[in-house]
């Protein structure tokens, strides 16, 4: 009886988050690879991280383009997804 409470309790459908949030969330995610891939190429590409140290890395790629770009380049990832999510 124990283990079929356990079993059942595990088995409830979670809540469901808001579609708002969710896509808030996804393009967030999105947006910090973007930011995590520049500072990435910051220190190994050009290695101007290397030599100026992380608060210049940090300044230089956190910029007004760059958070645009990123923000535009999350919602159009954002949109695929929904589209493939829906059409698989």
């Amino acid at each position: 009886m124990i283990i079929f409470a356990i079993m059942t309790e595990q088995n409830k459908p979670g809540k469901k988050i808001s579609p708002a949030l969710r896509a808030v969330l996804e393009v967030g995610f999105i947006i910090f690879l973007f930011y995590s891939n520049l500072l990435m190429g910051e220190f190994n590409q050009s290695g101007q991280g290397r030599v100026h140290g992380l608060c210049w890395a940090l300044n230089d790629i956190f910029t007004l383009i760059n958070f645009s770009m990123a923000l535009g380049l999350g919602l159009i990832g954002y949109l695929v997804v929904e589209f493939l999510r829906r059409r698989l």
